[in-house]
This record gives C-alpha cells, sequence and structure tokens, in this order.
C-alpha cells in the first residue's frame, strides 16, 4: 500500500469542466423549442423556470451566502468557491439568456412590445432592468468569479487580491439583488395587467 502525496491548497479547487456545455445547450435548446413550439404556456414556463432560478439563485447568493462567507475560515471559504464557481461560471449566464431571451419573446408574442404610452413604460423598465443585470452579471460578476477561481488555484493565493475583489463582487451583488426585486416587481405587473 502506498501513501498519497499530501493534497496541495489547489486540490480543493474543483476543474471548469467543459462537460457543463452539454448542460448549457440542453438548456438552450429546450428554450430554443419554447420559442419555435407556437405554444405560449410552453415558452412562458421556460421564461419563469428560467427567471425563478436567476433571481433566486442571486438573492441567495447575496443574502444568504455572501454574510456566511465573509464569516468563515479562509479555507472553507476556498473550498466552497472552490466548488462553487465553476458550476455559476454556466449556470447563470444561462439562466440570464433564457430568462432574457424568453422574455423578449413572450412581449413580442403579446404585443407588449406595440403598447402606447404610459403601459410601455413598464415593458421599458424590464427592459432597462435586464439590461443592467446582464451587463453587470457578464461584464463585472462573471469575469471577477473567474479571476478568483483562477487565483484560488494558484498554491499561493493572494488573500488581500481577493479580497479587493471580493468587495467590488459584494456592491454589484448588492444592487443585483436590489434590482432582482425590482424585475419581480414589474413581472408582478405583467401578470396582473398593464
Amino acid at each position: 500500500m502506498t501513501d498519497a502525496a499530501p493534497a496541495l491548497p489547489g486540490d480543493a479547487i474543483a476543474p471548469i469542466r467543459a462537460t457543463n456545455l452539454i448542460w448549457v445547450g440542453l438548456a438552450l435548446a429546450v428554450m430554443v423549442l419554447a420559442i419555435a413550439s407556437d405554444q405560449p404556456w410552453f415558452l412562458n414556463f421556460v421564461h419563469v423556470m428560467a427567471g425563478v432560478l436567476w433571481t433566486g439563485i442571486d438573492l441567495f447568493m447575496g443574502f444568504v451566502l455572501g454574510p456566511i462567507m465573509r464569516r468563515v475560515p479562509l479555507a472553507a471559504r476556498r473550498a466552497i468557491i472552490g466548488r462553487l464557481m465553476p458550476r455559476m461560471l454556466f449556470l447563470m449566464p444561462t439562466l440570464a439568456a433564457i430568462t432574457s431571451t424568453a422574455g423578449w419573446y413572450l412581449a413580442r408574442d403579446r404585443g407588449y412590445l406595440d403598447l402606447p404610452y404610459p403601459a410601455f413604460g413598464w415593458v421599458a423598465a424590464a427592459l432597462a432592468i435586464v439590461a443592467v443585470l446582464t451587463v453587470q452579471g457578464i461584464g463585472i460578476l462573471l469575469p471577477i468569479n473567474l479571476k478568483v477561481y483562477l487565483e484560488l488555484r494558484r498554491p499561493t493565493p493572494d488573500g488581500a487580491r481577493i479580497a479587493r475583489w471580493m468587495r467590488s463582487y459584494v456592491r454589484v451583488v448588492a444592487i443585483q439583488g436590489v434590482l432582482q426585486i425590482a424585475i419581480i416587481v414589474v413581472m408582478a405587473r405583467f401578470v396582473t395587467g398593464l
């Protein structure tokens, strides 16, 4: 029997697996099928489910997991981030893309894009909120997640650098949480009639 080599610090970090693209592809295929099916209930289901997951995960990460992560030891934080981030890099952009795309097709099919003012203000609000969420998510949060992940994979991660990135991350996630609640208000208005 041989002794296993001691684990290096980076070993606790899960790799980014290209096989996750299979799930992304399947999810996008369901969205395309829902759009092409001409079945309003199916497209609505895809939009609502992706939106609930996107919003729920955003709020959970920002208001539940975030405060917990700030209080756990660095080793525990590193282990959690190291397992979570490789999945989040695929999950969140996919949910954002599906929610937004399915929502656009629903708005078009239901005639919301042709509404007169002031009802169109709700449509404009939804578009603006989703645009900000998407730009922040793909342009700020995704790169920060990737930088933190790559830094954590180093044998000796720079804790000060990670802390700086995470301060920016927390601020943007707080804004995302507020915007996610705002989009729920807007969507509730759509459901109850403009």
